[in-house]
């Protein structure tokens, strides 16, 4: 797995890019100028790997553009060892953002073949989850709840209930709602009860399914 000179100045070319688009957390920049996006993506992508833009992966799913990725990690606002549970693991690089982070990232896929793809991506680069599981991400992991921040990336038609009980009081969830244009939702969790919801521009995701396969 080569991570060349060339990679390294390309990413620093997006870094430069992501700030010129309003990304300001060091610690976020720091982790994209780190992490080799063009090992998360199909070869036939590669060469375009640091282009600002989201890629197709397996089972029909996408790498989610840089900025995206960026925008809802600053939405999320990482602290060290938050436990967040990420909802959809896709090829991995979200996850390895957060684990860059020094997050304890509880993940959860839906598609088998990225699944399996992802672990054995993110274990030969280093990145060790504190637990990846194949599931349905409606239904979060709640054998592990609460925790302190969710990260959504899929499209989902409402908030899942299932999550939002997830989440602890004081806690942070970043969802795209909505079925072609997805509006990013920031949703803060007061107490038992109740629940703050913020929205934060559109975007475009491919759409969260239920059920596994």
């Amino acid at each position: 797995m080569l991570d060349t000179s060339k990679h390294k100045g390309l990413r620093k070319k997006l870094v430069n890019e992501l700030i010129s688009k309003g990304i300001s957390s060091n610690e976020i920049l720091k982790a994209i100028l780190k992490i080799p996006r063009h090992l998360f993506i199909d070869k036939d992508f590669e060469s375009h790997a640091y282009i600002d833009k989201a890629f197709p992966i397996d089972s029909d799913q996408t790498i989610s553009q840089p900025y995206t990725v960026a925008f809802q990690t600053t939405l999320l606002d990482v602290k060290v060892n938050d436990k967040i549970l990420e909802i959809g693991t896709g090829s991995g690089y979200q996850t390895a953002v957060l684990l860059e982070l020094k997050a304890k990232v509880y993940t959860i896929e839906r598609q088998h073949l990225l699944f399996r793809k992802s672990i054995k991506k993110l274990l030969e680069l280093g990145y060790d989850p504190d637990l990846i599981k194949y599931g349905d991400g409606y239904l979060g992991i709640p054998e592990h709840a609460p925790f302190d921040k969710i990260l959504v990336t899929a499209g989902a038609v409402e908030i899942p209930k299932k999550l939002l009980i997830q989440l602890k009081i004081g806690g942070k969830m970043v969802i795209p709602i909505g079925d072609k244009v997805q509006k990013m939702v920031l949703v803060t969790r007061i107490n038992k009860a109740k629940f703050e919801k913020e929205i934060l521009g559109e975007f475009y995701f491919v759409p969260m399914l239920k059920n596994i396969n």
